[in-house]
């Protein structure tokens, strides 16, 4: 997915804020494109994150795992 396509993804969510992170990835149908960004590159895996709205040290934390 490039990234104009995963902010789409996104933006069709409403309330997304008070949602966990893999609550985020989930409703918004990004969950198998995230894991597999995570595997392949950390930096599209960090990308999706941001996009969701996560904060960056809770970003390093979970593309450090």
């Amino acid at each position: 997915m490039t990234e104009q396509e995963i902010t789409k993804a996104i933006n069709k969510v409403e309330g997304i804020g008070g949602m966990t992170v893999n609550e985020r990835l989930y409703v918004c149908g990004l969950k198998d494109e995230f894991d597999n960004a995570l595997i392949v590159d950390k930096d599209k895996a960090k990308k999706i994150l941001e996009l969701l709205g996560v904060d960056k040290p809770s970003i390093e934390k979970i593309v450090a795992k």
